[in-house]
């Protein structure tokens, strides 16, 4: 069962979020040859004031 695990800084849409998500199900679906029921996406998304980047906390760009 490919369990993928995705860490992102917030800002994205619900649709986008799922939109990800099912194209990355199908990637592995296609380049894996698993069932699309075996396949686990999770999408972990980080406050922007909690993910520092070079010293800049994202939520300061």
């Amino acid at each position: 069962m490919p369990f993928i695990h995705v860490e992102l800084v917030e800002g994205r849409s619900e649709a986008q979020l799922k939109a990800m998500m099912s194209d990355i199900t199908d990637a592995v679906e296609k380049n894996i040859g698993v069932p699309r029921s075996a396949i686990k996406v999770m999408v972990n998304e980080l406050h922007a004031d909690r993910f520092m980047d070079g010293g800049t906390l994202r939520s300061e760009k």
